[in-house]
């Protein structure tokens, strides 16, 4: 009786979380911050360009940043990518040619692989009892720099117009965009310096695999304590898991591209004809809306209801998110903007803020298929895909958007049933994914 006591207690205690390096993790979500920061400080007075160096600016040479990471180690190339991202931000603020910052953006592209990177060490830091709850902050600490940055560029650029008595000297008015460059590259150069001397390499020095469906195209013994080959990991599991992201990331940023495209329209041509500043407050109680429901409730989902209810739940809502699309419109045309608009416009942020969790589960069955000592290759091959898909998603959707209302397709709403049946295949594809993630195995 009492061995079965001592079995039942151990039991307990083995599935006990276990407790979070807060130090590390701290530094994790630093380096995350500085990803948004310095990508969209820049939106309010450069939008177009930016939006342009977003597909030119060689995402997909990234990949070769995430291998090396495996090899090297991560905290190298998270250095080489903060050191990067500061230098290009402070050259940005003193260019005064297009080409010059053409060649800065770049620079930052070319320089910069922590997506990927961040995602392999924080996989590296927690394993199954703690996942959920380490990347659970991934999207929260993203929301607070996409508001953060455009808040700083906006509030920033221009000194010498907005306060004279500090800046009014010839050079900011030379570089009247210098500032909010320098506050932000200044930000990831601390960075930096709190990556060199905190946070401890993550890189995993043992062989690892994982045990599952199709766990014997990951044979421990046939793997050397290296990286495996690349034509290693083109397995199910890692397939499964890269295409499930790839489609995800692709419905995200087409309503990322949609949902400002349909409130700025105006009524009589399918949107809501709703002002800047308005926009601008939805945007942003969008963001955090996804950051508290992400930190509040992802690591109890999961464990609740397992990775995979979780992405299908969090994928399923693009379905009533295009759905409620031309539902408003339709109101719009009728009514104006009634109260009800606005109860579906939050329907909306709130299925938008549902959607995000389905990131966080997708990163653990990537995170979980892949072996621990090839986790920043396969992370580069998702990185790289899923930033071909983020660039094809936005031409498309609004492309399509003209084209549905120029032509009188479907009324208009063309567009959102095209998107709709594509949803409803990438929950067929999610389908496949198995009921929990895959077990991993380092030894």
């Amino acid at each position: 009786m009492t061995d079965d006591i001592n079995e039942t207690t151990s039991l307990l205690r083995a599935k006990k979380p276990t407790p979070l390096p807060k130090l590390q993790l701290a530094i994790i979500m630093l380096i995350q911050i500085c990803e948004p920061l310095t990508s969209q400080s820049i939106y309010p007075y450069i939008n177009q360009l930016v939006s342009e160096l977003d597909i030119t600016g060689g995402d997909e040479r990234k990949v070769g940043y995430y291998a090396i990471s495996d090899h090297k180690g991560r905290k190298p190339i998270l250095l080489v990518g903060l050191f990067g991202s500061a230098l290009s931000m402070i050259c940005f603020g003193l260019s005064r040619t297009f080409w010059a910052l053409v060649i800065s953006r770049c620079a930052s592209g070319l320089l910069n692989g922590n997506t990927g990177v961040m995602k392999s060490a924080l996989g590296d830091l927690t394993d199954s009892s703690n996942r959920a709850r380490g990347f659970a902050y991934v999207p929260l600490i993203w929301a607070t720099g996409a508001s953060l940055g455009p808040f700083i560029g906006g509030t920033l650029s221009t000194p010498q117009d907005r306060f004279p008595p500090m800046f009014g000297g010839k050079f900011w008015g030379d570089f009247p965009y210098f500032l909010p460059c320098m506050v932000v590259g200044g930000f990831v150069f601390v960075s930096f310096i709190v990556v060199l001397v905190f946070f401890k390499e993550s890189a995993p020095t043992r062989t690892g695999a994982i045990k599952g469906r199709d766990s014997e195209n990951f044979n421990s013994s046939k793997v050397a304590c290296g990286p495996l080959p690349l034509k290693d990991l083109f397995v199910f599991p890692i397939i499964i898991s890269i295409s499930n992201y790839v489609a995800l990331a692709f419905l995200n940023i087409v309503i990322s591209a949609l949902l400002p495209l349909f409130l700025a329209m105006p009524i009589e041509i399918g949107g809501l004809g709703l002002p800047p500043k308005t926009i601008g407050l939805i945007l942003a109680t969008y963001g955090a809306i996804t950051g508290v429901f992400q930190v509040s409730f992802f690591s109890l989902l999961v464990r609740r209801f397992g990775e995979k209810r979780v992405f299908l739940t969090g994928l399923s809502t693009c379905l009533p998110i295009f759905a409620l699309f031309p539902i408003m419109s339709v109101i719009a045309k009728a009514s104006g903007l009634t109260f009800m608009i606005w109860i579906l416009v939050g329907c909306v942020l709130c299925f938008g803020a549902i959607l995000d969790s389905s990131f966080g589960a997708i990163f653990m069955f990537i995170t979980a298929s892949a072996p621990s000592n090839s986790r920043g290759t396969v992370n580069g091959i998702s990185q790289t895909t899923a930033s071909i898909s983020r660039a094809i998603g936005p031409a498309l959707s609004t492309s399509l958007f003209s084209f549905s209302v120029q032509h009188n397709i479907l009324g208009g709403y063309a567009v959102y049933a095209f998107f709709f049946v594509l949803s409803a295949l990438a929950l067929f594809l999610g389908r496949r994914l198995p009921n929990q993630v895959w077990e991993e195995v380092d030894e």
